[in-house]
Order: structure tokens, then C-alpha cells, then sequence
């Protein structure tokens, strides 16, 4: 009898994913606005520590210390598969840990002598929990539109609960106070909710009554709880150099003077007048004023392009992005970055009311510096280009059949 031998079953071969490189052009764009920062916040910062007693040095070094934990965070999130945010409850823990940390502010916060209470104090620095707040949101947005594509037309799936989410972060962020980034925070999640396929006249309808909520907020911080902080902002921002709040207006009226006098090619590098106590917070928020001063017009415009330069190549590794998923994230944090930058340079320009956000890239800040390169690191790893490779199976040739 012939005994005929039974094939061994193919092994299951695993399909793997071959991962290319790192988008070189957007990588320094991002090197050169961080080292033109630290340059310039140093520059900003000196005269300011030797005032409060410490070194000279002792701002600028702290951010290049930010600066390096934040390298190393971008180079880790660049090789981090940013699917692994997909994973069930991971977009979820994010948010519900920032609106924690955004309750413990109340509880155990500083305002670290600003008057505006936003920071949790840590043994060896701070921490800003609403630059965690703009990471979740822009996670769990885009998680529940990836999730939710196909229903977002509807108001009850793709508007309602977004909007919902959306306004529990402000009602945290808003009192703090905070209006700018509140602002910010709505622009994002805005964006991603029409990007994601939410009709325009639900997003107007629930905009307009979340505006309304806010602006009766506000109303009711400043004639009932007595906070007169935004009623000062709009009141300075009208008129700086004939406001009654001689104190308030003093910091708008100074970056005026400061932009004013950098002229054309500005006063040099290190020459500003303006941060030898005249200006207020010239290392942190206002370090763009600086920036015209020491730099000039022609400094500015260099540094208003490379921040154009930077949000163009994210939206075109956005709208390169092969998956939904990636394409959404790599559009939040493209914006926060854009929006974030363009409203500072219209506070500390007078464009917009001075409502209190930094540079990014700029402003001295640790948790704000690390969270940014952190995003930018993502945003890299959804710029590699991805290929799904099939490994070739061998193929066995047939035995003989034996006697």
C-alpha cells in the first residue's frame, strides 16, 4: 500500500510594517525656531534674574534644561506608533487625568506671584495642567472622530458631546483665569469637529450658545465674584497709554515702546532697553517684544515666516497622512502651535487684548516647552511614511510518495 505524507501546515506569518524616515525639513524648521528661542529668551532674561538676586544665566539655563527633556521627548514620540493612542481607554485616562490636575489647581495651586492661579508646585518645578488639557483634547477629538466618522453629520454624536467635553476644560481653564487659553481650546476642538465631518450650522448653533454661556461666565466672575482681571484687559487694550489702570497698561505700553524702537534691523542682539525692568515678563509672554527690539522688523517678519513655514508643513503632513486617525492629530497640534503663536504676537503687538500665553518655542516655561516638542515629536512619526510588507513564505517541494 501507498502511504501518501500528510504537508506540514504553512506556519502563520506575521505581516509587519515598514516605517521610513524622519521629515528633515520639518525637523529643522522646529530646531531652528527652539534654538532662536532659547537665544533670544536668554537674551530677555538676564537683567531680569540678576534683579531677583539669582545668576544670570539662571532662567536660560533651566530652559535649556526644558529644552533637552523635551528634545528627548520628541526623539521618543517620533518612534512611538502614535496608533497605540487608539488603544481602548488611553484617549479617555488623558483627558480624565488633565480635568483632575485642572480641580487640583484649585486646591493646592500657585500663582506663582501672577495673580492668576495655574500651576501645581513640584519639588523641583512646576506643572501647568492646561498644557496637558490642549494634549488630551486634541487625542480624545481625535479618537471619537476616527471612531464616530461615519454618525458625525448627526448633532447628537458628532456636535452635542464634543461641545460637552469641550466645556468642562473651559470651566476649569476659564476662572483661573485663563480666557486665552480657553480660547485656544475651543479653536482646537472647533477645528477637529468640521474637519472630522460635523455639519457647519450645528457647530455655528452650539458655538454661539457655548459662546453665550461663556460671555454670561465672564459676567458673572466680574460683577458678582468681583474679578475685575478681564473688565482691566479690554480696558488697557482699548487705550494703553490713556488708561486709568496706570499699573495694568504698563507692560501693553512698554512692548509698544519696545517694538517701536527696534526699527527697521532693530537695536542688535542683547541691546534691548526695554527688558531692564521696564517691561514686565520679558522673558516669558512678552520675549516677542524683545525679539523686535533687539532684532527689528526684519527679525520679526524671519521669525513670523518660520512659524508660517512650520503649520504649512504640518498640514501637508496632515494631508498626507494615509489613516483619519494620524491626519487629525497631526492637524490639532499643527493649529495649537499656529493659533498659539499668532495670538501672542497680537497681545504683545496690541492686535488682541493681553490675556497671558506664551511663545511657543520661546517663552520661558517647562511644562509648555516639553509638551510642545512632545507634540511635534508626534507629529514626525506621522510624517514617516508607512508600508505594509507581506514576508515571502518558502515554499516546500513535494516529497516523493514511498512504497
Amino acid at each position: 500500500m501507498k502511504h501518501k505524507q500528510k504537508e506540514p501546515k504553512p506556519k502563520k506569518q506575521r505581516m509587519h510594517v515598514r516605517v521610513g524616515g524622519t521629515n528633515l525639513a520639518f525637523t529643522l524648521t522646529i530646531l531652528i525656531l527652539l534654538g532662536m528661542g532659547i537665544v533670544m529668551m536668554f537674551s530677555a532674561s538676564y537683567a531680569i534674574a540678576i534683579n531677583e538676586g539669582k545668576d544670570g544665566y539662571y532662567y536660560a539655563l533651566r530652559q535649556a534644561v526644558f529644552a533637552g527633556v523635551g528634545l528627548i521627548a520628541m526623539i521618543g514620540m517620533s518612534f512611538f506608533d502614535y496608533h497605540q493612542f487608539q488603544r481602548r481607554g488611553v484617549a479617555l485616562l488623558l483627558y480624565l487625568g488633565s480635568i483632575v490636575l485642572l480641580i487640583l489647581v484649585y486646591i493646592i495651586g500657585t500663582d506663582l506671584g501672577t495673580g492668576c492661579k495655574r500651576w501645581i508646585r513640584l519639588p523641583f518645578t512646576t506643572f501647568q495642567p492646561s498644557e496637558l488639557a490642549k494634549f488630551a483634547i486634541v487625542i480624545l477629538f481625535a479618537f471619537l472622530i476616527n471612531q464616530n466618522f461615519d454618525r458625525m453629520k448627526k448633532a447628537t454624536v458628532g456636535t452635542i458631546p464634543f461641545a460637552l467635553l469641550l466645556g468642562a476644560v473651559v470651566a476649569l481653564v476659564l476662572p483661573e483665569p485663563h480666557l486665552s487659553c480657553s480660547i485656544l481650546i475651543c479653536l482646537i476642538g472647533v477645528t477637529l469637529m468640521f474637519v472630522g465631518g460635523a455639519r457647519w450650522w450645528h457647530i455655528t448653533i452650539v458655538g454661539l450658545i457655548g459662546a453665550a454661556v461663556m460671555g454670561l461666565f465672564l459676567l458673572y466672575l466680574i460683577k458678582v465674584k468681583g474679578v475685575g482681571y478681564f473688565e482691566t484687559r479690554i480696558d488697557n487694550w482699548l487705550d494703553p497709554f490713556n488708561s486709568t489702570d496706570e499699573k495694568g497698561s504698563w507692560q501693553t505700553r512698554q512692548s509698544l515702546i519696545a517694538i517701536g524702537s527696534g526699527g527697521l534691523f532693530g537695536l542688535g542682539l542683547g541691546e534691548s532697553r526695554q527688558k531692564y525692568i521696564y517691561l514686565p515678563e520679558a522673558e516669558n509672554d512678552f520675549v516677542f517684544s524683545i525679539v523686535c527690539e533687539e532684532l527689528g522688523l526684519a527679525g520679526a517678519i524671519m521669525i513670523i515666516l518660520l512659524f508660517v513655514l512650520l503649520v504649512a508643513q504640518g498640514f501637508s503632513i496632515a494631508a498626507h497622512c494615509k489613516d483619519r486617525f494620524g491626519m487629525l492629530i497631526a492637524i490639532g497640534f499643527t493649529l495649537q502651535i499656529g493659533l498659539q503663536a499668532f495670538i501672542n504676537i497680537g497681545v504683545v503687538s496690541g492686535l488682541l487684548p493681553n490675556t497671558g500665553i506664551s511663545l511657543p518655542f520661546f517663552s520661558y516655561g517647562g511644562t509648555a516647552l516639553i509638551m510642545q516638542l512632545a507634540e511635534m515629536g508626534i507629529v514626525l512619526n506621522i510624517s514617516r511614511p508607512r508600508e505594509i510588507v507581506e514576508p515571502v513564505r518558502s515554499v516546500r517541494k513535494a516529497e516523493p510518495e514511498q512504497a
